[in-house]
């Protein structure tokens, strides 16, 4: 799909930092200079779904995308993440389960219907270092027009390419005085500790794997 790596950039950006007024222990809390927040990083991968690609429509001729012709509208939702970022294990392992729901206009007979759906680790906001796919089917009963179904996906990151070097964590946890030069800078506007920040930070990003043509319906409807 030509449009992946645009959805998963945007992606990134949103989910790789949340602001927080504080940090658990698996956490770097870094200070915004200036602006009054705190931004969070954690060391288990972020977990979102890339714009785009969080709901899929079947239509009925496949060839029409009209209003008229919707057959199956499928929705991912109910995202839950687990990471063991407290442990002491040389991985992270992220293991993430989700729900999709999904909605059919004809609900004369029973059916069974099957989404692909992918979950891609990316590094950096950019680098996508693997990607898997799998199927969830959805089983609708007579007369029945809503149905839901459960799937999973894992993640397993090394510890080490994780974990901020010792060097760049402490220029971000240093102490400074309102006198201090460097007092209202945020300390991510230093490439160094830029690029090491972006180099330790991984997502989990999860979504239905769509053809072009299901792609370009939700970019444009």
């Amino acid at each position: 799909m030509s449009r992946f790596p645009k959805s998963l950039a945007f992606a990134s950006l949103v989910a790789v930092l949340a602001l927080s007024a504080c940090a658990d222990k698996n956490e770097l809390a870094i200070d915004a200079g200036g602006v009054g927040q705190r931004i969070t990083r954690s060391i288990c991968p972020a977990v979102a779904v890339p714009t785009y690609l969080g709901d899929v429509t079947l239509f009925n001729p496949p060839s029409s995308h009209a209003a008229a012709a919707i057959d199956v509208v499928g929705a991912l939702t109910d995202i839950r993440a687990d990471c063991n970022g407290d442990s002491e294990a040389p991985t992270l392992d992220s293991n993430v389960t989700f729900r999709v729901d999904a909605r059919r206009e004809n609900v004369q007979g029973a059916r069974d219907v099957t989404f692909p759906y992918f979950a891609t680790i990316v590094r950096g906001g950019t680098n996508i270092v693997s990607k898997q796919v799998g199927q969830v089917t959805l089983h609708f009963a007579d007369g029945q027009a809503r149905a839901s179904a459960t799937a999973s996906a894992h993640a397993s990151i090394q510890r080490s390419v994780a974990t901020l070097p010792e060097a760049v964590r402490n220029q971000i946890t240093r102490k400074r005085r309102p006198t201090d030069a460097d007092a209202s800078v945020d300390p991510l506007a230093d490439p160094k500790v830029r690029n090491a920040v972006n180099s330790a930070s991984f997502e989990l990003l999860l979504g239905f794997q769509l053809d072009d043509a299901q792609l370009a319906y939700n970019a444009t409807r």
